[in-house]
């Protein structure tokens, strides 16, 4: 999508293909940490799944390209508070007093969503009483595009390569344990994550900042309104544990576009409820199963539990030894299953 969309080539020279994923699951003292299942991140054709590309480079490249579009006129500094649906159109109210007229208001505010609470739109949400941290290393040995993610009982902890012998950790952590963790110097943090590390890769050393948010799950109940569309976290905001969620905001993005785009063909308005509904029967089923299996994997995976543990070596064992269902995986992750949108598929629309 991001190629056809004339994006790719501004972030390929720093986006890092995941050639491997290798999944383990011990505790955190454990001396040593087996790998229980591995599969090459590989499509059919020969093309990497998936690539790990910096938010920074891909915001930029995001900017750049709807700076260089002539049709989209960009509003900045901005901040929608409010917005009436008036005749044919909607107008939003801005928190400076202006207002902006369109045929469709496509809100894309993020999991707190303020337009999806001024649509009336509900939603179903939890907390984990886990925190997300997300920091960069630099390592001895290079990673060679392997992925790795380590089921620990505080919850998952992912090795994500980046260009060079650099890696993004993101960590899922016991909200109590992770304000402590947050709180130690960048010693005394890196000592932490080199713990987690188990050595794989030689000496570590931070080379970024660390970041931090609460992780939760939410589900809006309806992704649609009188010309008022969801997309993103604002219609769903899942787990990280399977790195998902920017995905299913693309695939949201790719659904949404291409329902618009032929709606305009047959002379409708970009606000069409027909069209609107066929938008949000394409994406809740996706996300809402998404967001169930991704809450799922976190509760059983992040627990101590004996017998918990036993029976998921067991059945990461088992998916280990059947490679049609080990591409069936990748092929799920990649966004490539069930109906794909043309722009999932690098096709125009």
């Amino acid at each position: 999508m991001l190629a056809q969309l004339g994006v790719w080539s501004r972030i390929s020279d720093q986006a890092q293909p995941v050639s491997e994923i290798q999944l383990s699951d011990s505790p955190l003292e454990a001396g040593v940490r087996p790998v229980l299942l591995t599969y090459d991140n590989i499509l059919g054709g020969g093309e990497p799944a998936s690539f790990i590309v910096p938010n920074s480079a891909l915001a930029k490249a995001l900017e750049e390209a709807v700076a260089a579009e002539p049709a989209i006129t960009l509003v900045r500094p901005a901040e929608a508070r409010g917005f009436a649906v008036r005749g044919h159109g909607v107008v939003v109210e801005l928190a400076d007093g202006r207002t902006l007229q369109a045929a469709l208001l496509v809100a894309a505010d993020g999991r707190h969503s303020p337009m999806r609470e001024a649509a009336g739109i509900a939603c179903v949400s939890w907390s984990y009483d886990q925190t997300g941290i997300v920091t960069r290393v630099e390592h001895v040995l290079p990673h060679e595009g392997r992925a790795l993610q380590h089921f620990l009982p505080g919850g998952p902890f992912a090795i994500l390569p980046l260009k060079g012998n650099q890696s993004c950790i993101t960590w899922s952590e016991n909200a109590e344990r992770a304000g402590k963790i947050l709180a130690l110097d960048d010693e005394a943090f890196l000592a932490e994550v080199d713990r987690r590390f188990a050595g794989r890769y030689g000496a570590v050393r931070l080379a970024g900042s660390r970041a931090s948010w609460p992780l939760e799950m939410s589900l809006a109940r309806g992704y649609v309104g009188h010309r008022f569309a969801l997309i993103g976290d604002a219609a769903h905001s899942v787990h990280p544990i399977a790195g998902q969620g920017l995905n299913l905001g693309f695939r949201d993005v790719a659904a949404l576009a291409e329902v618009l785009t032929e709606a305009a063909r047959v002379g409708l308005d970009l606000g069409d409820a027909d069209a609107l509904e066929r938008y949000e029967t394409w994406r809740r089923f996706d996300s809402t199963l998404s967001a169930a299996t991704f809450d799922g994997l976190n509760r059983l995976f992040s627990n101590d539990w004996t017998l918990g543990r036993s029976a998921r070596e067991l059945g990461l064992g088992l998916v280990n030894r059947l490679p049609a269902l080990k591409q069936l995986l990748v092929t799920e992750a990649a966004g490539l299953s069930g109906d794909t949108p043309r722009l999932l598929k690098g096709l125009p629309i």
